[in-house]
Parts: structure tokens; sequence; C-alpha cells
């Protein structure tokens, strides 16, 4: 493979705003370039308008019609941060597993309103797994289907107050949400009866 000409290397660091075939403006920093697939990785300004986060964003090349460079950073870019290989290792261990979590209970043919109830009490209390189809927290609390707060079962304390206002809160959540919902529908409804009268 022939040595990249003039105008097709872009320098970490540099400023560049791209054009795509679709008309697409993009501009952003350059965070990395790969000469061989032709893909270029930049910071760009956040969509969610935070200003202490940025988007990053892949282009192909292949389908860019027109290139700028705002700013052309020519300095060594500075080294690369270290990585916590063993953090990652453990959020990737944990996600893992949250998955398979996850898998058990659909194969295991537990109700979705008991997977959304592992998931918000999950979110709360890491120490949460299925048994059959109860959802067993902290190896101190059970709760059996229908998942409702009856059914948490438990030694009486602060744990099985704590899981039983977790579930009490989640399904109020849910009715809320509902409610909500069936409200939205019911004025898009009166407004389409509205228009075709």
């Amino acid at each position: 493979m022939a040595a990249p000409g003039p105008g097709e290397y872009f320098n970490v660091g540099s400023r560049v705003s791209c054009l795509t075939c679709l008309g697409q403006r993009l501009q952003g920093e350059v965070v990395a370039f790969d000469y061989p697939s032709k893909m270029l990785t930049l910071k760009c300004a956040p969509s969610s308008g935070k200003p202490n986060l940025n988007d990053v964003v892949l282009v192909n090349m292949s389908y860019v019609s027109k290139v700028d460079t705002i700013n052309d950073c020519a300095e060594t870019p500075p080294p690369l941060a270290s990585l916590n290989y063993s953090k990652l290792a453990n959020r990737a261990r944990a996600e893992k597993e949250d998955k398979l979590s996850q898998a058990y209970a659909v194969s295991a043919g537990v109700s979705v309103e008991g997977q959304q109830l592992f998931q918000t009490i999950h979110k709360t209390i890491k120490e949460c797994k299925w048994q059959d189809k109860n959802i067993l927290v902290m190896d101190d609390v059970i709760i059996n289907p229908p998942y409702q707060v009856d059914n948490c079962k438990g030694k009486e304390g602060s744990a099985l107050s704590h899981v039983r206002k977790i579930v009490e809160k989640h399904f109020r959540d849910v009715e809320s949400q509902k409610s909500m919902h069936h409200s939205q529908q019911a004025q898009q409804t009166q407004k389409d009866s509205a228009v075709s009268s």
C-alpha cells in the first residue's frame, strides 16, 4: 500500500469539518485516524447539550465528499492514559452476569413484570439473583410470582422492609407511567377526531 499523500492523513488533535455524501456536516477534533480502513474518529460537541460531555463519531472517509482542515495540529499527541485492566475485567464480568441473569429469566418463563421488577431491585441492591422463578435479594428476602408487595417473604427486619418499599415504588411508578400513556393516547384521539371533523 502506498504512503498517504497530502490531505489523506489527519493528525490527532487537528480540527476538521467533513461533509458526508448524505449532506451531513460533521465537525470536531481528530481523536484517531486509521489510514488502511479510512476510518476517522472525531470528538464533537455534545448533542445532549451538557458541556462536560462530548459525542464521539466514527466517520468512514469512503462516504465523505469534502473535508476541510480547520486547525492542523502538528504536535505529537500526548501518551494514552493507562487502563485499569482489573476494573475493566470486573465490569465485563458484572455485565456478563447481568446478561446471563436476564437470559435465565426469559428461559425460565418469568413474566415481563417480574423481569422489570428484578431490574429495578438490581439497580439498588446488587446482591439480587433468580432462584427458579423467585427473586432472591441478599439471601434474606424471596419475592414469589406475581411479584407484588404481599409476595415478599423473609425474616422481619430492615432488609424485608427495604425490599418491600422498592417493590411498592416500582409498581407505583409503573402505574403512573401507564396512566400517563393512556392520557396521552386519549389526547391524541381527541386531536385526531377534531382534525377529521
